[in-house]
């Protein structure tokens, strides 16, 4: 497919039906939280249709039973993945007790088969693949495998290269487990699950990557070299760099769940960026970014499904201060800082010229406008023009003949109020300047003879 084909096919999908999924991490490493009973409540109350738990436990699958919460992705332990591997007897026990007597009052989506393996000090990396497909065995013999996917979430360490994005590649080392995987989450129709946190790589390289580029804020953006592609968040960069390094092993057909994501609202001296504004910014714009739909520069006909880290802040956990300030909500299940999950609709159905976006308190600082690059020629500027005014649904009105901002009657005058007309109605979401590069972000208001460039519909 070549690229203006995938860019409308993204606009397309973004208009029409386009919106991705926000779910949280219940993490338990704690002796403050509260009841299962009344974690469900709140999940429900705050309008989180999805959460991934970390075990198994009872009493928290049976609290999210028939209680609006749609989807529950539960975790099978690393400590439990030699049993798994080694004895099919073990993986068929485990599903039966712990999925299959809750299913399908509970909603159990997905199994993510140990965490972080590849990294795990026990060296267990050698039976992640064996379990997976034990436990996988066992869905079909409960004939839930078509209902209940398998996978197993990996830390951004597996890449050898993740800077930039196009460049892209699993460490040497981790592909003869890698490749067989992917094989499999190919065959079974499973999804790569990532843990994905742009805050290590800013507070290792404050330096150098900047606070709003991290925060999905206003910026100017960061042109990968290597595919052409500008990136205007660390976050999409960092899932482009683990697509990038599937697709350099022939699997782009495999799709990508952010299984964990988040910012700390604290940390120590040396943990640079840990701070409540900068974790509201974060989660509250990503919430936004993900809840209009669209995907990454390099998958942008692709919405996403992200988890954010995490439901509580755990007093138990071990590590820097940061590790125990993850949370959204504190134990007695007030807000750290305020963010929705709920989406406000305002004429966002099917078709609409307007996607829902999240309605939140937490905003990109500033005001941005979408103008035209006229660097990247005049074929490509005309075609971006022709989808915006056609498919994209713009405001093309003010430019016809006669009309306000007809002069300068110029293709770069034309195209950029189009784009920022398109850009404006997305609700400046990171993907909607583009244009297959026909379009960039600029920071100050676009001045052609008389003609004002709306900030907002």
């Amino acid at each position: 497919m070549n690229p203006l084909a995938f860019l409308f096919l993204f606009m397309f999908s973004l208009a029409a039906d386009g919106q991705g999924s926000v779910g949280v991490n219940y993490g338990r490493i704690a002796n403050n939280l509260p009841s299962a009973f009344k974690v469900a409540k709140l999940l429900k109350s705050e309008g989180i249709t999805r959460v991934k738990v970390y075990d198994t436990d009872p009493a928290v699958l049976k609290s999210l039973s028939r209680s609006g919460i749609i989807k529950v992705t539960v975790d099978l332990p690393n400590e439990l993945l030699f049993a798994a591997a080694r004895y099919s007897t073990f993986a068929n026990s485990w599903v039966q007790r712990n999925v299959v007597v809750y299913y399908p009052s509970t909603q159990i989506e997905a199994i993510a088969v140990g965490n972080e393996v590849f990294v795990d000090p026990k060296n267990t990396t050698k039976y992640l693949l064996p379990a997976m497909k034990n436990i996988h065995a066992a869905l079909v013999k409960y004939n839930l495998d078509k209902l209940i996917k398998i996978s197993s979430p990996i830390a951004l360490s597996a890449l050898q290269n993740s800077y930039p994005s196009s460049s892209g590649s699993f460490k040497p080392k981790l592909e003869p487990v890698i490749r067989p995987m992917l094989e499999f989450f190919r065959q079974i129709g499973s999804p790569l699950m990532l843990n994905a946190y742009p805050f290590f790589a800013y507070e290792s390289n404050a330096d150098v990557i900047s606070l709003d580029y991290a925060l999905f804020r206003q910026n100017n953006g960061v042109i990968d070299a290597g595919n052409g592609l500008r990136y205007f968040s660390l976050f999409d960069a960092q899932i482009d760099a683990v697509f990038a390094a599937m697709s350099a092993l022939k699997y782009d057909d495999v799709s990508i769940v952010v299984t964990e994501t988040g910012w700390p609202s604290k940390g120590d001296k040396n943990e640079i960026g840990a701070s409540v504004e900068n974790a509201a910014a974060y989660n509250g714009n990503l919430v936004k970014r993900v809840l209009a739909g669209g995907g990454t520069p390099l998958r942008p006909n692709t919405n996403l499904t992200v988890y954010l880290f995490a439901l509580f802040n755990e007093n138990k956990k071990f590590g820097p201060t940061s590790e125990r300030n993850y949370g959204l909500f504190y134990p007695d299940q007030k807000k750290v800082y305020d963010i929705s999950f709920k989406v406000n609709e305002r004429g966002g159905e099917r078709g609409s010229d307007r996607l829902p976006i999240a309605d939140i308190s937490v905003s990109a600082a500033g005001e941005s406008w979408c103008v035209a690059n006229v660097e990247a020629g005049k074929d490509k500027v005309q075609r971006g023009l022709d989808y915006a005014c056609g498919e994209g649904g713009a405001d093309c009105h003010p430019i016809q003949p006669g009309s306000t901002c007809f002069d300068p009657n110029t293709l770069e005058a034309h195209a950029s109020f189009a784009f920022n007309s398109f850009y404006q109605k997305k609700g400046r979401v990171a993907g909607s300047c583009d244009f297959n590069g026909a379009a960039h972000i600029v920071a100050h208001p676009p001045k052609f003879g008389i003609c004002e460039f709306p900030t907002g519909y």
